[in-house]
């Protein structure tokens, strides 16, 4: 694959299911390079051997929802260089009708069960800011008296005047005559307050105003509550904790619903069984301290509504899903369906009230999304070949009922990733993933490691893995402890030595791979990764110099710093290293540059708020001070996600970047050094893209 192929990529919405199970829909996107912005339409996908059909024709359409009546489809639409907002149209197709037109959108919804009403959030912003007031920009704004320690988030912005907020809109009469704007004299005489008389739109209720951010309205089983998760209470703005909230739909009072269970200190998601009985609850638990989310599993609760009893359902060790909380989804026969992590997979698992398990989906599948209705459950999938695909599931098994890669799959010849178990210093096992490029070699390697660090490497298709591999580098990736997906002994094996086990494992892995596969050239060795896998980068090439080139992305490199300057920086690096100075020294990147002897490219964006480019600065002024040979990649308008959602123009770039970075020091014939000729030096000075 080449960086020019970015726009090949299809990446799915979770899928919903039809009432009737015979069909499903899904928002497809891509990078879109004539755009410079994501595209995408939502896609009708018969479960009886049809062939999918594009539903919706608008710029951006993504997360689509059938009514519980099946009449109706709600999603998301965005204009270019808009705010998505909710529209609904009729189940079959025709005409969307927008149902807001929110200043800041609409970030999720969710129908009623008797399919009158639609519940949504949506930052509420503080008059004068955000474009609120006509005239008053950015700069002009009031200046922000800042109180908390938890006030912005990357991707965001500054959060206290901005909360996302519940709303209630009705549905209205999709056969209804169309709108038409009123012109003259109609103007005068209909007034705005009139319940979007002058634009079309129904009236949205707003139920909350007060307290902090709501994540994932569902409503309950009657219709009468909103349940959401949050913190609520503002006094808690820089706790780690976040509760079940019930929202009354008439009278918009929030009450915090409180699980009888330590364990489910963070809540990330909930959903009320269909008959009313209780609530399937996903959270983690944050220790004695309340601040020790290092390396948590995310478990499944359930929470009765008779008796108050919380009571865990997963299995401490075999269970963990923190993969994407907000797929939990509950079967009409009151089987909830979550996603677990699971050694470089993601499989469904179908839990009961009464704690029976069910594993759904095995093999190398990584689902992403699920709805069930009538007996089909339907998923979003990625696998080796595809980053993204509807699968029925079938007896364990995940059927593929559509073809999004087809294109992707004919222009760059995708290259399987081999799964490969190596040995860490100490003898433990370290499992991950050999991506080859075409011919005999011997190719350079390239040791790549994951962010997190409580995450984890998989084994479906990766666009990083395949635009190296693609330019004749063997790509070696790996799962060290402190990932995610291997338990939790597993994922806290580093906390408060970071740099050691992690350290051991990346480089035991590499030497496994290295005596295992005949084809990779020892002598030609490059290592690279964002975020805590810059930290594991950084620190890398400051004790063992055997690499010819590295790349430090958007790295995690001094905890000192990080705290007070990342978004989530205050209790980050103490509950990673502890919260000595000397512990903290000890663990840090920076505070062993003057041993880095290894060119490195330092890539970061302006409005990275997760690990601030203050991070990359000094890291990079300290290797130039000391003659590294070294170059600072700059890209304005982006944030930590540059490398997964950052604008097409810019992800394409940044790969160009990189791969003139390895010809400079580890060319190949389909990367030579040559092609740097009438490029301009990016280890001489600092670019900005």
């Amino acid at each position: 694959m080449k960086p020019s192929q970015l726009d090949a990529i299809v990446t799915l919405s979770a899928p919903t299911i039809h009432p009737s199970g015979t069909r499903c829909a899904v928002g497809a996107t891509r990078p879109d390079f004539r755009a410079d912005s994501s595209v995408g339409q939502i896609w009708e996908v018969p479960l009886d051997g049809g062939s999918p059909r594009r539903l919706t024709r608008g710029f951006r359409d993504t997360a689509p929802q059938y009514s519980p009546d099946g009449h109706s489809l709600a999603f998301l639409r965005a204009a270019p260089a808009g705010r998505p907002q909710l529209f609904v149209v009729e189940a079959g197709g025709g005409e969307p009708r927008a149902l807001t037109d929110r200043l800041l959108g609409v970030e999720s919804f969710s129908w009623s069960p008797d399919s009158r009403r639609i519940a949504f959030l949506s930052r509420d912003p503080d008059a004068g800011r955000y474009g609120s007031v006509d005239g008053v920009g950015p700069a002009a704004e009031d200046p922000r008296l800042v109180t908390d320690l938890n006030y912005r988030l990357n991707g965001r912005g500054y959060t206290g005047d901005q909360r996302s907020q519940i709303f209630v809109v009705n549905v209205p009469d999709l056969s209804d005559e169309p709108f038409v704007p009123p012109r003259g004299r109609a103007v005068a005489a209909e007034s705005e307050s009139d319940d979007g008389a002058t634009s079309g739109l129904p009236h949205a209720r707003q139920l909350t105003s007060r307290g902090l951010d709501h994540e994932g309205a569902s409503f309950s089983a009657d219709g009468e509550f909103i349940y959401t998760v949050s913190q609520l209470d503002p006094a808690k703005v820089d706790t780690l904790g976040s509760q079940v909230v019930r929202t009354s739909v008439a009278t918009g009072e929030s009450t915090v619903v409180g699980l009888a269970n330590t364990e489910a200190a963070s809540v990330q998601a909930v959903r009320e069984a269909p008959d009313g009985s209780g609530l399937f609850v996903l959270a983690s638990s944050l220790g004695d301290s309340g601040t020790d989310f290092v390396g948590r599993s995310t478990h499944l609760f359930w929470h009765s509504l008779d008796d108050g009893r919380t009571v865990r359902l997963s299995d401490a060790d075999e269970d963990d899903f923190g993969e994407a909380p907000s797929a939990l989804r509950v079967r009409s026969d009151g089987q909830a369906l979550v996603l677990g992590r699971h050694r470089g997979t993601v499989r469904l698992v179908g839990f009961r009230a009464d704690g029976e398990r069910s594993l759904l989906t095995g093999g190398d599948a990584v689902v992403t999304g699920v709805d069930a209705a009538r007996g089909a459950v339907v998923v979003a999938f990625a696998d080796a070949m595809s980053p993204g695909e509807v699968g029925l599931v079938r007896e364990g098994t995940v059927e593929r009922v559509t073809d999004f890669a087809f294109r992707l799959r004919e222009e760059t010849q995708p290259l399987p990733p081999r799964e490969f178990t190596g040995e860490s210093a100490d003898g433990t096992p370290v499992h991950g993933w050999i991506v080859e490029p075409e011919g005999e070699g011997p190719h350079p390697v390239l040791l790549m490691i994951h962010g997190g660090p409580f995450a984890q490497y998989t084994g479906a298709w990766f666009d990083e893995a395949q635009v190296y591999a693609s330019a004749g580098y063997a790509v070696v990736m790996c799962n060290p402890r402190g990932s995610a997906g291997y338990g939790e002994t597993h994922g806290r094996a580093i906390k408060g030595r970071m740099g050691t086990v992690d350290y051991q494992d990346v480089l035991g892995f590499l030497g496994s791979a290295l005596e295992s596969f005949p084809a990779l050239d020892p002598d030609r060795l490059g290592i690279l990764g964002g975020s805590y896998g810059g930290y594991l980068t950084a620190w890398t090439i400051a004790h063992d110099h055997r690499f010819q080139a590295a790349i430090v992305e958007r790295g995690f490199l001094d905890p000192v710093s990080f705290v007070g300057s990342s978004d989530i920086g205050w209790f980050f690096p103490g509950e990673y290293t502890g919260w000595d100075p000397g512990q903290m020294a000890a663990q840090s990147p920076m505070a062993f540059v003057g041993q880095v002897e290894t060119p490195c490219l330092v890539v970061h964006s302006e409005e990275d708020w997760r690990c601030p480019i203050e991070q990359a600065q000094r890291y990079y002024a300290a290797l130039k001070l000391r003659g590294v040979e070294t170059g600072l990649l700059v890209f304005p308008g982006e944030n930590h996600e540059l490398s997964r959602s950052g604008t097409p123009h810019h992800r394409r770039e940044r790969f160009e970047h990189i791969l003139r970075w390895w010809g400079r020091y580890l060319p190949t014939a389909a990367n030579p050094r040559e092609a740097l000729e009438n490029a301009e030096p990016v280890a001489d000075q600092a670019v900005s893209a």
